[in-house]
């Protein structure tokens, strides 16, 4: 969609954002704020319904990087570094500057009592362009059906259908997500980025604290019926097969200041056609054309930036098959957060016959002080182990590792407007010599100005 058809479409709501905007929706993740640390969306039974409302948001975050990147026989970081085993490893050249902004557009419907729907859309961001829908689904948190044992049914069952956000795992709750950066109080989210959007439909049960989830779904980003889908198989299975997730876990506040949650989630998709659990993001990463190659083209034949969007982020390729399993656990005690992942995955791309396997930790420590918890300072450890893809001309037989620390610190000017600021340090190690990220090294500040509403 090009911007001028944006422009009219934006002028023509005008005369009603105002008052759309500030209409409650039932069941609703805040886009502010009052958003951090809502993972699932709240449940609530008790709602009315008065008639059909509409709410606008929107998610906007404009940084500003100074990033260096170098691997060995760096003669000098400002001039392009290079691995000198391999003369085509000269990475890309990079200088403090800002990155294009991003914005997220929002849109939820009341339909009726219990029942909403979702449409959000990426209008800017360093993987595309032009404007991308990034999903729509309906929610039930009611049924319109009369008896007893419906209400009873949807006391505690949430029922969402259509193209949404995978819920595996935690970790997606607290990323950054195109425009949408108010909730990570750092800059990236894990180096293995665990997202997706997929169609199908997932139903969870919460009651006592308690939660499970039982989801299928199609196993890629997007629909699929045409003849690419061989193409994308050279080894012969056309098979289709429904990517199956299941969750559980725990989530209380157990004492007055102390609040608990645990969970333990599984993805699976046995034979897909281009699975993307680990490079589903439609917006790309905050770190922008770190450990690139300098011929890399962002402006290429596959969309502006789209070669590059997911720089200093780390892709094991379980394209055809993939099993992983997620353990997340977060406590808050008064102003400290603690917030744990570890990831242990399997799989491969249509090219092999033998699976392989990934491992992921990553551990962040958060502490929110002043007025409303309006500062916070925080730390971030992340590290990942896997074997890289094979090809037909090289077989990489060892594994490979990735390490971020990360520092970061924020400002709330109010709910929906902050600043933040992170330093990061990221290491690659165990590379063969001929990658051009045999050891690699990233590292400097990126500052973020946010808003969402």
């Amino acid at each position: 969609m090009k911007f001028s058809t944006l422009a009219v479409i934006a002028f023509s709501i005008v005369p009603f954002t105002s008052f759309a905007q500030f209409q409650k929706i039932d069941n609703l993740r805040p886009y502010d704020k009052t958003g951090i640390n809502v993972f699932e969306d709240p449940k609530d039974s008790s709602t009315t319904f008065d008639g059909l409302k509409l709410k606008f948001g929107a998610g906007f975050t404009q940084q500003f990087q100074n990033l260096k990147h170098k691997n060995p026989g760096a003669l000098n970081n400002n001039i392009g570094s290079f691995n000198p085993a391999v003369p085509g490893n000269r990475l890309k050249i990079i200088t403090p500057g800002f990155q294009t902004a991003q914005a997220n557009l929002y849109m939820d419907v009341q339909l009726a009592d219990g029942i909403r729907l979702n449409i959000t859309s990426y209008l800017s961001t360093k993987h595309h362009n032009e404007t991308w829908v990034k999903g729509g689904y309906i929610q039930f948190d009611k049924l319109p059906f009369n008896g007893k044992i419906w209400d009873d049914i949807m006391e505690i069952a949430t029922i969402k259908i259509g193209h949404f956000e995978v819920d595996y795992g935690d970790e997606h709750f607290r990323r950054s997500d195109g425009g949408s950066t108010i909730y990570n109080p750092f800059m990236e989210g894990n180096i293995v980025d665990e997202f997706a959007t997929e169609i199908g439909g997932q139903v969870m049960l919460r009651k006592n604290g308690f939660f499970g989830l039982l989801g299928a779904t199609n196993g890629m980003i997007k629909g699929n019926v045409d003849s690419l889908y061989a193409a994308s198989n050279p080894d012969g299975d056309y098979k289709k097969a429904p990517s199956i997730l299941l969750k559980g876990g725990f989530d209380k506040q157990v004492m007055d200041d102390v609040r608990l949650r645990v969970s333990a989630s599984y993805y699976g998709n046995q034979s897909s056609g281009g699975n993307t659990i680990f490079g589903g993001d439609r917006s790309g990463s905050n770190y922008q054309y770190v450990m690139e190659l300098n011929s890399a083209n962002p402006s290429s034949t596959s969309g502006a930036g789209t070669p590059l969007a997911f720089s200093g982020r780390f892709n094991p390729g379980f394209s055809k098959k993939v099993n992983t399993v997620m353990l997340n656990g977060f406590l808050k005690f008064k102003g400290l957060e603690l917030f744990g992942t570890f990831e242990a995955a399997s799989g491969r791309t249509s090219k092999e016959t033998d699976t392989r396997k990934m491992n992921q930790f990553a551990a962040d420590a958060v502490y929110r002080f002043g007025k409303n918890e309006n500062l916070f300072i925080g730390a971030k450890y992340n590290t990942v182990k896997a074997r890289l893809a094979n090809t037909a001309v090289i077989n990489y037989a060892d594994d490979v590792k990735i390490n971020r620390v990360a520092a970061a610190a924020g400002w709330f000017l109010t709910k929906n407007v902050l600043l933040k600021g992170e330093y990061v340090v990221q290491k690659y190690e165990d590379f063969p010599t001929q990658d051009y990220r045999a050891g690699g090294k990233f590292n400097g500040y990126v500052i973020e100005a946010v808003v969402g509403f």
